[in-house]
């Protein structure tokens, strides 16, 4: 048996990507002595294929993102509960959601003017489409972050796309299912800052 469902997974790599490209802040995951080392950053996807990031070198995992360990990585989309009322037939609560689960193997990046670059990259990336602050590899202060990151690049060995989104649904449903998801994850987004930061 498949698990999720077949209509649950996703196998187009550029739906894969995109979900990389929009929601870069991955969950990285290695594992020493049967214990798992968990670690949110963001991760850029280039040209090449690869998965390209920098990790504080006195984080634990640090030691772990070095050459040909292995790791798992998780970029989350959105995702929210669906109720039945949203539907036009009768249905049970659920959950929709977006993950993409990638494996792969770690190559440091020992090249200081690489790391650097991967930082210019990641910024100019995150900054689009207004490109309000640009940050250029000659940046002073580049230079004293240098020595407290560690840069490493994941070559993707195995992707696995999970996108429930009421597929086995008739087409109402479906397209019911997708407003509530962008209603539910800006209505959410605003309800968690007013009590958080109030």
């Amino acid at each position: 048996m498949n698990y999720p469902p077949k209509h649950h997974q996703e196998s187009d790599i550029n739906h894969m990507i995109e979900v990389i490209k929009t929601y870069p802040l991955a969950t990285v995951i290695s594992v020493k002595n049967n214990a798992p080392l968990v670690t949110h950053i963001p991760l850029v996807y280039n040209e090449s294929g690869k998965l390209i990031g920098h990790i504080d070198k006195y984080n634990p995992q640090a030691e772990l993102l070095k050459d040909n360990n292995p790791v798992t990585i998780i970029f989350s989309g959105p995702q929210c509960y669906i109720s039945p009322s949203v539907y036009t037939t009768t249905q049970l609560p659920t959950w929709n959601y977006i993950k993409v689960h990638l494996k792969g193997t770690v190559t440091k990046i020992h090249d200081e003017k690489k790391i650097k670059q991967s930082l210019v990259d990641m910024t100019n990336l995150l900054e689009a489409p207004d490109h309000k602050f640009k940050l250029e590899i000659g940046n002073p202060r580049m230079h004293g972050l240098i020595n407290y990151i560690k840069g490493f690049e994941i070559d993707i060995t195995d992707w696995e796309g999970k996108f429930k989104l009421s597929q086995d649904k008739k087409k109402s449903d479906i397209v019911n299912a997708k407003a509530e998801l962008i209603r539910a994850n800006k209505s959410s987004i605003e309800s968690f800052l007013s009590k958080v930061f109030n």
